[in-house]
């Protein structure tokens, strides 16, 4: 019988590159396309995420590709970066704005390591999933 593998011991959150990404995609089902596509061409533009593909049956945000082929995806959070406060407030405000649910005000929270500032801002996507635009301020 193999020995299992040790769990390693947490990094100093302060040593990671917080702009590194560590996803190539994801892929959400959705429950009605053109809903979601709206929704997220609408939160996504003041992040300056385009829309890459449109092909009727998948829509894909550069790394966020939706289709309506199977059961909705639910009970997601998706947290995308900001660049400054101003991208959270735009998000926040376009989705508001066009209807879509707040979930949560811009806002500073208490998040994530110390000494790392938090300022974030929350919507419902159509299905949902909590849909969130976050800026990380690191100190220094």
């Amino acid at each position: 019988m193999s020995q299992p593998t040790p769990i390693p011991e947490p990094q100093d959150p302060m040593s990671w590159d917080w702009t590194r990404a560590i996803f190539d995609h994801v892929h959400l089902r959705v429950a009605d396309l053109e809903r979601s596509r709206a929704f997220y061409a609408t939160v996504l533009e003041p992040l300056g995420i385009p829309l890459h593909l449109d092909t009727g049956t998948v829509v894909q945000f550069a790394n966020l590709a939706l289709s309506a082929d199977a059961a909705p995806s639910t009970g997601v959070h998706l947290a995308f970066v900001a660049t400054d406060r101003g991208q959270v407030d735009a998000f926040h405000a376009a989705g508001v704005a066009a209807g879509f649910a707040d979930h949560g005000a811009p806002g500073e929270r208490d998040y994530g390591p110390p000494g790392v500032g938090y300022y974030a801002a929350y919507l419902l996507d159509p299905d949902a999933n909590n849909v969130e635009a976050v800026l990380r301020e690191l100190p220094g």
